[in-house]
Parts: structure tokens; C-alpha cells; sequence
């Protein structure tokens, strides 16, 4: 079981460090139920998680993506992630490190995705979260 999350995150990796929107939006389900923050109201298909990742390739760069996997259960999974990444324009270094809980249908899509994080940016840089 732990294979078919162990490749979904690896794909999400290959997207993330490849600053590729496509390619981490089509790990989505077309009815996908997205939290990118926890206190905000969720994306409710394909084309609001598309949004939102088409903005990757214009605000960093240099993204090392790395994660564990904690639990699964079934179509279940929870792991801990962490990302390097420079911000642009202000070439800031950023580390974030977070909670995925997320779910795939019989197509190993994402039907359910919802994290928690934080970040830290370089001394001298305003902190994100």
C-alpha cells in the first residue's frame, strides 16, 4: 500500500523541483477537494488547484522537495514533507517543513489533500506561513 503514496509523492516532487504545473496538477482528481491552508476554504476541482500552482515557476526557484511517510490506511495517508526553495523576486532561501493528509481514488489520483506547515525564510527576511 505505502507504494502507491510513496510514487505520488515522489511525482509531486519531480513537479515541485522541476517548477512544473501541469505535471502537479494532473496528480489531482478533477473533483479534488484541495486545503492549501487549513484556515481557508478549500479548491473544489482540478482548474482551482491548477491555479494555483501555475504561479510556482514565477515565485521560486531551486526547490528541494523531500518526505516521510507516517501512516497509511487503505486510500489513506499521512506524511511529514520539507522544502528548500528560493523566493523570487527577493532571492530569499526559504525552509518549509509540513503535514500532508490526503487521499487517492482507484486511478491513484488526489481526491483529498489538506496540509499543515511552516516556514522560515534567511535572517533579515520576513517569515511566511
Amino acid at each position: 500500500m505505502n507504494k502507491k503514496f510513496n510514487n505520488w509523492l515522489n511525482n509531486l516532487k519531480e513537479a515541485w523541483e522541476s517548477l512544473n504545473p501541469e505535471k502537479a496538477a494532473n496528480l489531482f482528481s478533477r473533483d479534488v477537494k484541495y486545503y492549501e491552508s487549513a484556515l481557508k476554504m478549500p479548491c473544489e476541482n482540478w482548474d482551482q488547484v491548477y491555479d494555483l500552482w501555475k504561479v510556482i515557476p514565477n515565485n521560486q526557484k531551486s526547490a528541494v522537495f523531500s518526505f516521510s511517510i507516517l501512516f497509511t490506511q487503505a486510500n489513506f495517508c499521512v506524511a511529514n514533507w520539507q522544502v528548500e526553495r528560493v523566493l523570487l523576486p527577493q532571492n530569499s532561501r526559504q525552509k518549509i517543513d509540513g503535514i500532508f493528509i490526503f487521499s487517492l481514488n482507484s486511478e491513484n489520483l488526489c481526491n483529498y489533500f489538506k496540509q499543515w506547515r511552516t516556514a522560515e525564510t534567511a535572517p533579515g527576511s520576513q517569515k511566511t506561513f
